[in-house]
């Protein structure tokens, strides 16, 4: 996997989502790799007054970023204007893949089994909203924000009295939706490009240790939950898994990598929950993890995860 180097890389971290924790590690982490590695470098915030400035310099961007304004399709459209070629998925699996019922309507229609859904409306009574919800979802039931990744803002509900006081709590001036909660095993699944096409890598399970779900807290305390990699899951499973994270990638037009989040019901059911355009990349992380049962140490996955940067042609 030896390819040119590009020039001047540029580590897009930081920014103004609720994830900037998580990018400036991610961030900090692929910089060391990328020096170590030899490359030119450059670290940017992108929420940094001459962002625009610099980053227009750089001969390829490096996404190590996640959240609003930076996995949603908002910088990606940015960088395309300013013809810098950037690592992962460009605006339109972007944005789609940053909104959970979208990026769930294309999914399913690629024949990936999702969960039901209802939206929380802006307008209506706690009450009257929450009754409503109750009478199309069976209790427990989870509610989470449309456009944020990384657990943000995940509540579960398992009574009409605790829905009411959730939905009376959360600014529904943003869009909000219901699932099922589902028990079983939570599980992820990455796609990287490697030597030009989409691999599937290693099955991980999460395993929280105190907490009902792999919530914001958990996620981001590592003796809050740990890893099993590969997941300890029937080998139909882990292929049914393998296969549908393929056709999310595919069928939501990412490119460069991707990860996808599911659960599997104690009945072996699979079901797709959402999509990581940009995963974090941190060295203890799951996609790092992945990658490392799959052969590849996180030096090689940071090169080729730059090797993957789109520098010619138009797309969508």
């Amino acid at each position: 996997m030896h390819q040119q180097k590009p020039g001047l890389v540029a580590v897009v971290s930081g920014g103004h989502s609720a994830e900037r924790d998580r990018s400036l590690l991610s961030g900090n982490t692929v910089l060391a790799s990328l020096e170590r590695q030899g490359y030119d470098t450059r670290f940017l915030d992108a929420s940094a007054p001459d962002f625009i400035a610099r980053v227009h310099t750089a001969d390829v961007a490096f996404l190590a970023i996640a959240g609003q304004y930076a996995e949603d399709g908002k910088l990606q459209g940015l960088l395309e204007t300013l013809g810098v070629p950037y690592t992962g998925s460009g605006v339109m699996a972007s944005a789609i893949g940053m909104n959970k019922t979208m990026a769930k309507n294309v999914v399913s229609a690629a024949g990936v089994p999702v969960l039901p859904q209802a939206l929380i409306p802006a307008q209506g009574a706690s009450d009257t909203v929450a009754k409503a919800i109750a009478d199309a979802i069976a209790f427990p039931v989870i509610l989470k924000p449309q456009s944020e990744g990384g657990s943000v803002g995940m509540t579960v509900c398992h009574e009409i009295g605790e829905l009411v006081e959730t939905v009376a709590g959360i600014d529904r001036g943003g869009a909000w939706l219901v699932e099922p909660f589902i028990t079983g095993t939570a599980v992820t699944a990455a796609v990287l490009d490697v030597d030009g096409g989409p691999r599937a890598l290693p099955v991980l399970e999460t395993l929280p240790t105190e907490a009902e779900f792999y919530d914001y807290t958990t996620k981001r305390d590592k003796n809050l939950h740990r890893y099993r990699c590969p997941a300890e899951l029937p080998a139909e499973v882990t292929a049914q898994i393998a296969a549908a994270t393929l056709t999310a990638h595919r069928a939501l037009g990412c490119t460069g990598y991707s990860r996808s989040d599911f659960m599997v019901d104690a009945d072996g059911t699979v079901v797709w929950l959402e999509v990581n355009t940009l995963p974090g990349l941190s060295r203890t992380g799951n996609l790092a993890t992945m990658a490392e049962a799959a052969g590849i140490d996180y030096d090689t996955l940071v090169r080729t995860i730059l090797a993957t940067a789109e520098r010619s042609g138009y797309r969508p």
